[in-house]
């Protein structure tokens, strides 16, 4: 019997529901031309429910078809008239008609960009366009804090302490402000380097995941030599400290002798410019110091046990006289290679032949030539000595 009564109280209920639903109509309601639909992604909807009224500038213009949830964030489904024209970055919020009133989705046109394209059949605003109202369940929480002081108390301790804080200190806040905004500018314009470090660093640690096993052996192998390294602890020390000593007396023996030093090198100084001044005459001479009184190139004329020689000896008595009687001109008188007249050999008085003068090389002292297969008695003693001429003497 009371399951009858109850079975009759619910068909009763229910009656009564389809009674009330056909003589009253859902807020909203679906536009009454052809209209085209649109899906717009809300992180929250609140208590949007279907048939909801869709508005343009307070305008209703559609309806909410249906509201599905696709992970973590909710899709309304909406039919719009299709005289409606929206741009295709259009954005949609949830909003309220009065304080207690009923939730409506409100399109609208961007407001920070300018409006592109058209909105068209199927569309999607993402969540990044989407938005929703305060709840008056939040706004009532929110006064309710603040008037039972849940955080004025708070905020006023803490607005004293900062005025303390700050008292006297404007300036060098002033100045931490303007460094950690060239600090934070900095860290903005170096915002690829350091996406490209810590991308670098995570394929690092790849690499180095990847060589676990190869960096677990070297670590097992490094433990005999910190082994042996421990037991030789007191051996580097004493060594250690040895070190320390010898670089004390070498301190002390450099700081003796910083003065002798210096005066030394200061001494070296003349000769080293002299040794710059010599430049290349000093290789020089000691090379022609080998082969002294013959050039160097002398051991090409070397052959065996002698040296080859070759003179010409001018003897003409006429050229030898006019030599000597241009050199005997007075100053200023025009020569050969002037203007002017061109001197002329004076008469002698008895014409008598001149007496050939025998010209004799004088002697050297015996050098030894830097030839050991060469016997000293090759030297030149004369004109006529015992080197060899190509001519006669």
């Amino acid at each position: 019997m009371t399951r009858l009564m109850s079975r009759r109280v619910s068909a009763a209920i229910v009656a009564v529901c389809f009674l009330a639903m056909a003589g009253c109509r859902l807020p909203g309601g679906a536009p009454s031309g052809q209209s085209y639909q649109v899906i717009a992604e809300f992180g929250d909807v609140l208590d949007l429910v279907p048939q909801a009224a869709v508005k343009v500038n307070d305008v209703t213009v559609g309806s909410v078809e249906k509201i599905t949830l696709s992970g973590w964030n909710a899709r309304v489904q909406m039919a719009i008239d299709r005289s409606v024209r929206l741009p295709a970055n259009a954005t949609a919020a949830i909003g309220q008609t009065s304080l207690l009133g009923e939730k409506y989705v409100a399109l609208s046109a961007p407001i920070d960009q300018p409006a592109e394209g058209s909105l068209g059949d199927g569309a999607v605003i993402p969540l990044s366009r989407t938005s929703r109202s305060a709840e008056v369940e939040e706004v009532l929480g929110a006064l309710g804090l603040l008037l039972n002081g849940g955080g004025l108390a708070q905020i006023k301790t803490i607005s004293q302490e900062l005025t303390k804080a700050m008292a006297g200190r404007e300036s060098t806040v002033s100045d931490l402000l303007t460094r950690l905004d060239t600090f934070l500018a900095g860290l903005d314009a170096q915002k690829a380097d350091i996406v490209h470090a810590i991308d670098a660093l995570d394929r690092l640690s790849a690499h180095l995941a990847a060589q676990r096993t190869t960096i677990a052996s070297a670590l097992t192998a490094l433990g005999p030599g910190l082994t042996v390294l421990a037991q030789q602890r007191k051996q580097l020390t004493d060594a250690l400290t040895a070190l320390s000593r010898l670089s004390g007396v070498g301190t002390h023996v450099i700081e003796a002798s910083r003065t002798a030093t210096a005066e030394s090198l200061a001494s070296l100084r003349p000769i080293l410019d002299q040794l710059v001044t010599a430049g290349d005459n000093l290789p020089n001479a000691l090379d022609f110091l080998l082969t002294y009184p013959f050039p160097p190139n002398v051991t090409g004329a070397i052959s065996g046990n002698f040296v080859r020689l070759h003179a010409t000896l001018d003897l003409n008595g006429a050229d030898i006289l006019a030599n000597l009687l241009t050199q005997q001109s007075p100053p200023g008188a025009a020569t050969s290679s002037g203007s002017g007249p061109t001197p002329t050999i004076p008469q002698l008085p008895v014409p008598l032949p001149l007496p050939v003068p025998t010209p004799t090389l004088p002697k050297l002292p015996p050098l030894p030539i830097p030839t050991p297969s060469l016997a000293p008695s090759i030297l030149p003693t004369g004109l006529c000595g015992p080197i060899p001429l190509p001519v006669g003497c």
